[in-house]
């Protein structure tokens, strides 16, 4: 488990030096620095990775899977992020007569290491970090609106970001199912992300694939996971976290009751045909 501290938007995140695998899903922007440590975000967009002193801006509503890793030298891993929320952008929008901007089609993670005024800005952040009750409410907003200020003078593309406040259209459900089923997120995401309400999600989703989006994901996990064992020859240990599983033992249980063997007697058959 992870020692977070959250004051306000502000979050510090200090990992174990094993491997830590996860998904997340923000529905705000996020700009953060990598302490120590080094962190892989793996997304439909490709894959970012972050070592220390790497400095990134997230986009809101993007899924992506995080694997988190030791330093070179056993550092276990750690961040300070800043989540840029839409109230706190809608108000600077309003109090600076910013416009609102048009659907931002640039890339969801945006590298930003080089800037050396960000970099003092999360330099000014880590006193925080031992001394977390001295980050008011008053100093938490005030350096919200220091982290908008530098993104924007960091060039008109952050504009365009920030001020976006569309939300997600309806889109194609059977398409955006299809590429991000993979990801373990609660239906209600799911729903936000395709643009519909939970109810209506659940309808459309019943109405295309002819099941209940819990059975249809399952299933479409299993199936992938069969994939990248039988065809792929990956490990159980790797795939159930890859297709979506949050434990190895449910994912067994899973794949034993759809195909009649499990995971691991996969494997072993595979090895005897071969063999044979």
């Amino acid at each position: 488990m992870e020692n977070v501290v959250i004051q306000h938007n502000i979050l510090y995140a200090l990992g174990h030096q094993k491997t830590q695998s996860s998904e997340h899903y923000f529905p705000e922007h996020a700009l953060g620095i990598m302490l120590s440590g080094e962190s892989y975000y793996f997304s439909n967009e490709g894959t970012f990775v972050m070592r220390e002193g790497t400095i990134c801006l997230m986009r809101k509503n993007e899924l992506f899977k995080k694997l988190k890793k030791a330093g070179p030298n056993g550092e276990p891993p750690s961040l300070i992020c800043i989540f840029l929320d839409q109230k706190s952008l809608l108000q600077y929008a309003a109090e600076n007569d910013v416009p609102k901007q048009s659907g931002y089609k640039g890339h969801a993670m945006i590298d930003l290491t080089g800037n050396a005024f960000l970099k003092g800005f999360f330099d000014s952040l880590l006193p925080y970090v031992d001394h977390p009750s001295k980050l008011t409410a008053k100093l938490a907003e005030l350096k919200t609106r220091e982290a908008i200020e530098l993104l924007l003078q960091s060039g008109d593309v952050y504009r365009k970001l920030l001020f976006d406040f569309q939300e997600p259209h309806k889109m194609d459900l059977e398409t955006y199912m299809n590429h991000n089923f993979k990801y373990n997120i609660p239906l209600s995401s799911f729903a936000k992300l395709a643009g519909r309400s939970l109810s209506t999600f659940k309808r459309d989703f019943t109405k295309i694939f002819e099941t209940s989006p819990e059975k249809w994901l399952q299933q479409k996990r299993l199936e992938q996971a069969h994939y990248l064992i039988s065809k792929r020859s990956m490990r159980p240990s790797e795939v159930y976290l890859e297709v979506g599983f949050e434990n190895l033992s449910h994912f067994s249980f899973a794949f034993k009751k759809t195909f009649g063997l499990t995971p691991t007697e996969l494997i072993e058959q595979n090895r005897s045909e071969i063999a044979n």
